[in-house]
This record gives structure tokens, C-alpha cells and sequence, in this order.
């Protein structure tokens, strides 16, 4: 029997446990139930659980054998604060909060391998099993560092995984490098002088040097950085006025920018600034452009995105892992996690992705299907890292 059709004999009970987790979702560092279902899991399969670690996240330590060598695991708990628009009967309970990126199903996967590990103990050694809080948005990743993470829970290396629609079940992708993006933001206040729209010449329009500062921020990537580089820059918000007839005093734009290597963030962060003060003196507004750092790119490490590779090559064929998926522009906070740590983030199928079912999507949900072979790579990930003899 492989270790995919022993998982599939848990699929039953792993499904009720992502439905479960699916119709109660939660949001940043609001993990309580999830955590606690998470917990009380692990506690029955005989795992060492520790609690709190960044207010809801838990983190489970499985030991085998006498090796001294160890590996950490990591799911993502939270959900999005998205309506949900299904109408099946495992749809959020939660008005306003719904499981829109697949973190349900992530969270099931890594329980399902440590029950898997738990009973079998086929390694040497000892396995983190690290379930995080708050990857949207608010960083959980970061904060479970900054709270001592690796320094209560040292590994050699540590793994991530997430279900990519677009990408047929049973096929994984990665590479080497940059996986995701960083995703920062800005925004700029443009401070004009108000007037009678029908006298504008008595003002200063925060909206006129507001259009043009759109327009020419795109000039940064399309005419500043080489054109082997990727990079984007979108303005998402501009707010300015309430009335037909006034020109108003100031403007708000806000936007995020995207890069894999920190030289091109430097030069986006710089451009977007020199940008603003230019567009700044042409029209004779002031401009305040905020710059905020936000998740670094997620970068995998060459070594252990080979070792990655060779799992599950093994797992589900060459022919169904693909080394060189193209990265994407979108940010996981597991790139703090590879910042210290050796490590790989893979994408794993989660089918077609059809009728709305793209990640942050109302329609959105995970696909059962997939989790044995999710649970399946972490097990014999942690048998090949930490074989026995």
C-alpha cells in the first residue's frame, strides 16, 4: 500500500474535519476555535502540544527514535474577512469571515500527516508541527518569530505548502528562488488648495496632480528597472472630494508594489518618492509619499527545494512535479520563516479552479481530494529528511 492510499483511508475523517474548520472561520490572531480543534487533535494523537505562541498559534512536537535532528512543518490557520457565496452545508456560520484561500484545508493536511507519523514513528528524530496564526495580511509568521519560535523549537530546515487552483490534483510545483513576491504598500497624500470648480485657477487640484501621478508611476517599472526585472506597481485607491462643485483640498492614493529581489523593491520604494516629488513641483502641490514594507519575498532555498522535489518525484512522478512553476506576484508571510530558516514553499493542485473557485474568490473552496496527497508529502518528507539509521 503507498503512503497516498493509507492517507486515503483518513480522507473521510479529514474532510469532516476541514468542513468543521471551513464553517467556522476565523481571522487574525482570532484563532481561538481553530487552535483548540487543532490542539485537542494533536493531543489525541499523542503529540506534545505548546499553546500561545502569537495568542492562537499552536505548535506540536513529535519525537522518534534517538536522532538528534529536526524538521519544522508549517499550516496557516486564519481565514479572510470575505463574505462567503456558497451555499453548501459546510458554508461559514460567520457572517462577513469565510475560508476563501484554502488555510482549512492546509491546517487538515498537516493534522492528517501528524496522525499519520504519530502511529507509524517511521523516522528519527523529532518533527515541529507548526500551525500559524494571521498569514493574511497581519504577519502571524513574524510575530511567532518574534516570540521565540526557533529558539523554543530549533530545526534544520522548515517546509510550506499551498493549494494552487489552476494546477491539476495531483501535480506540485516550485523552484528554486524566489516563489512569491514581496507585497508592500503605499500611500500618498497629495495636499492641494481648495476652490470653487467653476474658478480653478484659484486653487491648486490635488486631483489633476493626482491623475498624473498615476500615470506616471508606471513609468517606474516600465522605464526605470531592466526589462529583465519583474516588478508591479498598482494604485488601488484614490479618494478625494465629496461635492460637484468644489475642488478639495488634498487627495489619498494607495496602492501595493510587488518585486522577488530586494534590489528592485529599493529601486520601487525610491521611484515612488522621486515620482511624487516631481509630480509634486510640476503642479505646485506638496506630496507626503509612505512607503510600508510589508511581507519580504518568499525565497526557497536550492537544497532543500531539490530535496522537495526528489519526495515527490518519488510520491506522484517525475512527470507530475514541475521544478520551474512560474513565481507569483501574489505574498505569504512564510518568506519571514525561510529569512531564518533553510526551507521550500511548494504549490500543490487544486484542480481547475473553475466557476470562481481562484483563491481569494466567495465562491472559493478547498478541494477534499487533494489532502491525501498534501498529507502524504509531508509524511514522506519527514521519512526521507529524518530516516531512520
Amino acid at each position: 500500500m503507498t503512503t497516498i492510499d493509507s492517507i486515503r483511508e483518513l480522507l473521510r475523517e479529514m474532510t469532516e474535519w476541514r468542513r468543521d474548520i471551513h464553517a467556522h472561520p476565523e481571522t487574525a490572531f482570532e484563532e481561538v476555535r481553530t487552535a483548540e480543534l487543532v490542539a485537542r487533535k494533536l493531543e489525541s494523537f499523542g503529540v506534545q502540544v505548546h499553546r500561545g505562541l502569537a495568542k492562537t498559534g499552536v505548535v506540536g512536537t513529535l519525537r522518534s527514535g534517538s536522532g538528534n535532528r529536526s524538521i519544522g512543518l508549517r499550516a496557516d490557520m486564519d481565514a479572510l474577512p470575505l463574505a462567503e457565496a456558497n451555499t453548501f452545508a459546510h458554508r461559514s456560520r460567520h457572517p462577513g469571515k469565510m475560508h476563501a484561500c484554502g488555510h482549512d484545508g492546509h491546517t487538515t493536511m498537516l493534522l492528517g500527516a501528524a496522525k499519520v507519523l504519530a502511529r507509524s514513528r517511521a523516522f528519527d528524530g523529532t518533527v515541529v508541527f507548526i500551525f500559524q496564526p494571521a498569514e493574511e495580511h497581519i504577519g502571524g509568521g513574524r510575530v511567532m518569530i518574534e516570540e521565540g519560535l526557533f529558539d523554543k523549537f530549533p530545526v534544520e530546515a522548515v517546509f510550506g505548502m499551498h493549494n494552487w487552483p489552476g494546477l491539476e490534483v495531483g501535480r506540485f510545483g516550485m523552484r528554486p528562488g524566489p516563489m512569491l513576491a514581496c507585497a508592500d504598500t503605499f500611500e500618498i497624500t497629495v495636499h492641494g488648495r481648495g476652490a470653487h470648480a467653476a474658478m480653478p485657477h484659484h486653487g491648486a487640484d490635488p486631483i489633476a496632480a493626482g491623475a498624473a501621478l498615476v500615470q506616471s508611476l508606471q513609468t517606474i517599472v516600465s522605464r526605470n528597472l531592466h526589462p529583465i526585472e519583474s516588478a508591479v506597481v498598482s494604485v488601488t485607491q484614490f479618494h478625494a472630494g465629496d461635492a460637484f462643485n468644489v475642488i478639495p483640498e488634498d487627495a489619498i492614493l494607495r496602492g501595493t508594489a510587488r518585486a522577488f529581489a530586494p534590489g528592485v523593491r529599493d529601486a520601487l520604494e525610491a521611484g515612488i518618492r522621486r515620482v511624487s516629488a516631481g509630480v509634486a513641483a510640476a503642479y505646485g502641490v506638496k506630496i507626503e509619499a509612505n512607503y510600508m514594507r510589508g511581507y519580504p519575498p518568499t525565497v526557497n532555498w536550492p537544497r532543500e527545494t531539490e530535496i522537495a522535489a526528489t519526495v515527490l518525484e518519488a510520491l506522484v512522478g517525475a512527470e507530475n512535479v514541475i521544478r520551474d512553476i512560474e513565481p507569483t506576484m501574489g505574498g505569504e508571510d512564510f518568506a519571514y520563516m525561510l529569512e531564518k530558516k533553510p526551507g521550500c514553499y511548494i504549490f500543490i493542485g487544486n484542480g481547475p479552479g473553475e466557476g470562481g473557485c481562484m483563491l481569494h474568490n466567495p465562491h472559493y473552496d478547498f478541494n477534499d481530494e487533494i489532502m491525501a496527497f498534501g498529507s502524504a508529502y509531508w509524511v514522506r518528507l519527514v521519512e526521507h529528511l529524518l530516516a531512520k539509521n
